[in-house]
């Protein structure tokens, strides 16, 4: 009796200190994640106002050069506040709100570069530059919810994915609607591209809360034992789609699932990652495996990046009647570089699904296109936007110009009026 009683002592000793292990690797999880956003926040507000402030100094120049090089920042400076919003945990409508504006901005500044047509940027840009500056100034009073966390990311989350959000975020979201809709009014092909991502086409039944939650242990068998918390979009979202948070041990992240169908949106899981130990051809191989558990299987390899953390793997559908790659229908995978498991997905120009007209591809003679000193390596046929929401089909050329250094650059031509449609310099 009394062996009995130390060994029961000692797995209740065991027992407590194991949680006490969890809960401190959770704690420790929360404050690197906590950090994370913080940084992204700061980057986030600090950007805001250089875009708000090389806005008004677009209006400042009649010298072409002088507005290009104004053009060309408020371009970039509205990609980079998009890239850091959209790693900010303020809800999906709201960063949905924000990407959408911004990514107008940045087409705005780039049409008129290319188009030259400055008077419709003056008249338009006044308004523009007061409206975001007092985005500028709500944001900046929104960040003090956030910091007010202290870094519990759980009354963060909580208070985010409520179905009523009572963080000051929410504030600005309908600031930005309307923002929007009076600074950048949708034109018809731009509403019918609207109507693309806000998933009209979807014919899919309606699944439950509890079909979305069996959905995501069956493509995600690694989380099917966590702590799960479902929340649903309000009724002010583009579409329907359930928010599904998870915990388990070191693991801390979300799904995004449509509510027509179950589609997967979005995944993204926190967690350390070790040293890494997986070539490239493997961690390709991964992200293969990884889309046929997510029922994926139409679509082909595009490119690879890697970070210190991971690799991000690029596909695109490849369109069944010519096999070329549609590369608004892409899936961007996060691939750890330790052990190769899916830190992220993201899906949703997936099922967007384009519809994509029957087009004609003109043959060309590389040799007279090119100048003599510029040898292509590689050709493959895509479609691409043009710029005014028509998928083209194009030639995507890697091409490699021998001079004393070489450079590569990937140049994509449409492939039935042969108009260069982009340049890109790789190397």
């Amino acid at each position: 009796m009394r062996t009995m009683l130390v060994i029961l002592t000692i797995a209740v000793i065991g027992l407590g200190a194991y949680s006490i292990d969890l809960h401190g690797d959770k704690e420790s999880l929360q404050r690197t994640v906590h950090a994370q956003y913080t940084e992204k926040l700061t980057d986030a507000s600090e950007k805001l106002s250089y875009l708000q402030r090389a806005v008004s100094q677009s209006l400042l120049f009649k010298d072409e050069q002088a507005i290009h090089s104004e053009l060309d920042s408020i371009w970039r400076l509205s990609s980079e506040v998009r890239s850091s919003i959209s790693n900010i945990p303020i809800g999906q409508e709201l960063s949905n709100q924000w990407l959408g504006y911004l990514g107008r901005l940045g087409d705005e500044a780039k049409k008129t570069a290319k188009s030259g047509d400055y008077e419709a940027w003056r008249e338009k840009m006044p308004q523009i530059s007061t409206n975001l500056q007092a985005l500028s100034d709500e944001w900046t009073t929104a960040t003090v919810d956030y910091y007010k966390q202290d870094g519990n990311m759980d009354v963060w989350m909580r208070q985010v994915d409520n179905k009523n959000p009572n963080t000051s975020f929410d504030n600005i979201k309908k600031t930005l609607k309307d923002y929007g809709e009076s600074d950048f009014p949708l034109t018809l092909s731009e509403s019918d591209w609207q109507k693309k991502l806000e998933l009209k086409a979807l014919q899919d039944s309606v699944v439950t809360e509890k079909e979305a939650l069996e959905k995501v242990k069956y493509l995600f068998p690694i989380i099917k034992d966590a702590t799960f918390t479902v929340t649903k979009s309000s009724d002010t979202a583009p579409y329907p789609f359930y928010h599904i948070q998870f915990h388990q041990g070191i693991r801390l992240g979300y799904v995004d699932l449509t509510e027509k169908g179950g589609h997967l949106l979005s995944y993204l899981v926190e967690r350390p990652v070790d040293e890494a130990k997986l070539s490239q051809e493997e961690i390709i191989k991964k992200a293969e495996e990884h889309l046929k558990r997510l029922e994926m299987k139409d679509v082909a390899f595009v490119e690879s990046r890697e970070n210190h953390l991971a690799w991000h793997v690029t596909f695109a559908r490849v369109n069944p009647g010519d096999n070329a790659l549609i590369y608004a229908d892409g899936v961007q995978l996060k691939i750890a570089k330790d052990n190769g498991e899916l830190l992220g997905a993201n899906a949703m120009e997936y099922i967007q699904e384009e519809a994509i007209k029957p087009q004609k591809a003109n043959p060309i003679d590389w040799k007279t296109f090119f100048d003599d000193n510029v040898r292509v390596e590689e050709v493959r046929n895509i479609y691409t936007d043009n710029g005014q929401f028509e998928q083209r089909l194009c030639y995507e050329v890697i091409a490699v110009r021998d001079e004393q250094a070489q450079e590569t650059f990937r140049i994509v031509v449409d492939a039935e009026n042969h108009n260069v449609l982009k340049v890109e310099y790789l190397t």
